[in-house]
Order: structure tokens, then sequence, then C-alpha cells
């Protein structure tokens, strides 16, 4: 699952990646604006980097669309179950939502 995530920091958009601070990500992801990011905002934001590498748009990663060329076809939703458990691992508290100070942790 590593190499998925670091596919998904390369493929998400430029304007994402100029983000200068964790707190620009962090607003960035917020999209319901309340200081706290959900599941659902983490994985719709997570999963731009899919779109984005989704070149012919069929719901799946293949081979040639992966970093590097190679690497066993992903799904759309294989993508975001792993995001949904990322998600979990980063809630250290948890409470269901992740806080800047969790969004920015090292993984476990």
């Amino acid at each position: 699952m590593r190499h998925w995530l670091a596919a998904l920091w390369l493929a998400l958009p430029v304007a994402a990646l100029a983000q200068s601070t964790a707190a620009g990500l962090f607003q960035a992801m917020d999209t319901h604006g309340d200081g706290r990011i959900s599941e659902a905002e983490y994985v719709a934001y997570m999963s731009q980097g899919f779109y984005r590498l989704d070149r012919n748009h069929d719901g799946v990663l293949e081979a040639e669309e992966l970093p590097g060329g190679h690497g066993k076809p992903v799904t759309l939703k294989a993508w975001q179950d792993d995001l949904r458990r990322e998600f979990h691992r980063l809630d250290r508290n948890h409470d269901g939502y992740l806080s800047l100070q969790e969004l920015m942790q090292p993984p476990r």
C-alpha cells in the first residue's frame, strides 16, 4: 500500500502540492470548513490522485498508469479502501476526524 500512497502524492493537483504549509494542505482537505477532516473529506481529496493517474477513466489503474509503469492493477474501490484504513491509522484519538496534528504526524 505504501507505493500507492507515494503514487497518490505524485498525482495530486499541482496546486495542492504547492501548498507551502501544513495548514494550507489541511485547509484544502477541510471542505466543510469546520476545522477537522472527516473520513469522507480525506477520501475525496486523496482520491484525486487516483483520478489523475487513471488516464483512460475506466476506474482501474493498470500497470502502465502506475508510476514506474509496473505493478498489479488497482481498482478505485481498493484505492479508497486503503485510504480509509490510512485515515483510521492517522486518527489516533479515534474521534472520527483528523486534526492538523494527526494529519501531519509520521505514519506508524
